[in-house]
């Protein structure tokens, strides 16, 4: 796979699909184990992870997975890698490398992503393991007011570094500066911070010559905090797109919305919302974890017999959120 950074950004963004993100920690998998009462082990992520990359058909949904570091180095059932068995369906492999969010100090409770030292080297190694796409995330909280400029520039600044230095070793950076849901923000509070740290997002990638043709930016949509009134999804899609069109270069490969602790239901109305918008300067889809997890997870509960009902919902959610990629989703329920 030779393809330059900016075909296989291309190739990332081919409509109708998505990007499904299976990148979270051991830790946070932990958690959402045990709430469900199944067993967290080596063994137990890798089947449920197996059980996402391998349902049947989901090429036609999904274009390309981020993977986390345990999984990168695991086998499926069949012998091969999981970038290898990914690619083998035409889904291009990706990997997380930022190492996680820690408190920045003398700006507490703000937070820093931690991961440069070492990057890489460490690309280097995920290149030649057959990733050819890469993740970072920062994470701001609106709540009661925007996030301290000095911590919106930092965590930027490190994210552009991360980004030149992912182009270096051939692979497409996605960008992901998320404005955090919990609290109780206004859709116009949230509308200001997301737009905000978008500019100062490209403000930081200019200054280190970025190429974005081959950069992809993940964000949240445009939505009230969750101790607020919910958005209606043509306000999250108006208000959205209006951020958007105000802070994206037209250049960039294309966008990808989190879900950010939005229900499956809402992730997808909110996501048809904005497909019916028609096409934009960039092409816009999804890139979920738990909105098209959660259910599929509930349904699994770790037990082999309930693998190929789990894995028919699952084909089934990514599917409609393909559709509402366009606008063309009309089911009244999601699963």
């Amino acid at each position: 796979m030779n393809s330059s950074i900016s075909d296989i950004a291309k190739q990332m963004m081919a409509d109708p699909k998505g990007l499904l993100a299976a990148d979270e920690s051991s830790k946070t998998c932990q958690k959402r184990f045990d709430a469900l009462k199944i067993d967290c082990t080596d063994e137990s992520r890798r089947q449920w992870r197996q059980l996402l990359c391998m349902s049947p058909n989901i090429e036609l949904y999904i274009s390309g997975v981020i993977l986390y570091d345990e999984t990168i180095r695991q086998k499926t059932d069949e012998g091969l890698t999981f970038a290898d068995a990914l690619t083998k369906k035409g889904i291009i492999p990706g990997i997380k490398v930022d190492m996680g969010l820690v408190p920045m100090d003398n700006f507490e409770p703000a937070t820093i992503t931690e991961g440069l030292d070492g990057l890489s080297a460490r690309l280097n190694e995920y290149y030649e393991m057959g990733a050819r796409f890469t993740k970072w995330r920062s994470a701001f909280e609106v709540n009661d007011g925007e996030p301290d400029e000095a911590v919106i520039r930092y965590n930027l600044m490190v994210m552009a570094r991360y980004a030149s230095i992912a182009q270096s070793a051939g692979m497409v950076p996605i960008v992901e500066p998320e404005v955090l849901y919990e609290g109780n923000q206004t859709i116009e509070q949230s509308a200001k911070t997301t737009q905000k740290v978008i500019k100062i997002l490209f403000e930081e990638l200019a200054k280190l010559k970025v190429n974005l043709s081959g950069t992809i930016l993940k964000t949240s949509m445009v939505l009230a905090g969750t101790k607020s009134v919910m958005s209606k999804p043509t306000e999250v899609a108006d208000a959205t797109l209006k951020v958007l069109n105000n802070s994206v270069p037209n250049e960039v490969a294309g966008i990808v919305f989190l879900s950010g602790g939005q229900s499956p239901e809402q992730a997808t109305a909110n996501l048809n919302a904005i497909g019916l918008k028609g096409e934009q300067t960039w092409p816009i889809t999804y890139s979920y974890s738990r909105a098209v997890q959660d259910p599929v997870l509930k349904l699994w509960r770790g037990k082999e017999v309930n693998t190929n009902k789990a894995q028919a919902m699952f084909s089934k959610l990514l599917a409609q959120n393909s559709a509402a990629r366009n606008g063309q989703f009309t089911g009244k329920k999601v699963f």
